[in-house]
């Protein structure tokens, strides 16, 4: 089971999102929380694979509980839920490191992937989401996508079609599967490609990927 802590102040979409998880014969919500500072003690307390953070939230809000997180429990992925209009607040979230973004607005099935890529060691990016981040982060976005691509250059082949994937969310087991690798050689390709990029995570990672348009080769 996949064991989720759920943390939003309002009632209503923690009771929408624990309805569509509870669907699910995989996920188990153990634990709600409706502040940040609640959503860290719950954390501490029991232990979640994942942790649903709300962005905006009393007496702590979730940015800085993000960044609380992953210092207490840093074996628990953080998947930040985000309105339209909070895309200013993506680049803090990403440096507080953050496994993923959904919004709230989103197809139900988007927070199955989230959750289950999360939990498995992937980034997940809503679609929407990862447009808002690639703005979010550009500043200028021709400098950008040139950055990216200067970066992804120097990987070698093998590790661009590793990254590809990886920009899609997929999980090393996934790309393991794609790719015909066992995990260890996907997780050491993984390793190699963020290091050579200078990113710090595959969140970061997966950022580039689709900022060097691997993602919209990787689809089409």
């Amino acid at each position: 089971m996949i064991r989720v802590l759920l943390a939003d102040d309002e009632a209503m979409i923690r009771a929408g999102v624990r309805a569509i998880l509870s669907a699910a014969p995989d996920v188990e919500v153990v634990a709600e929380a409706a502040d940040g500072h609640q959503a860290v003690e719950q954390a501490r307390a029991y232990r979640p694979d994942v942790v649903l953070l709300d962005i905006r939230m009393p007496v702590l809000d979730g940015l800085s509980a993000a960044a609380e997180l992953r210092r207490v429990v840093p074996e628990t992925a953080v998947v930040m839920l985000t309105t339209f209009g909070e895309d200013e607040y993506v680049a803090t979230a990403l440096e507080a490191g953050v496994s993923g973004f959904l919004l709230k607005s989103g197809d139900p099935y988007e927070l199955m992937a989230a959750v289950r890529a999360t939990h498995e060691g992937a980034a997940f990016l809503s679609p929407r989401v990862a447009r808002q981040v690639i703005a979010q982060l550009s500043g200028e976005l021709i400098a950008r996508r040139q950055a990216a691509r200067a970066k992804v250059a120097v990987l070698t082949p093998r590790e661009r079609d590793v990254l590809a994937l990886l920009g899609v969310g997929l999980s090393n087991v996934e790309i393991g599967r794609r790719l015909f690798l066992v995990e260890g050689t996907v997780k050491a390709h993984v390793s190699a490609l963020m290091t050579r990029m200078g990113v710090r995570n595959r969140v970061q990672a997966a950022v580039v990927a689709h900022e060097a348009g691997l993602v919209a080769e990787e689809d089409g």
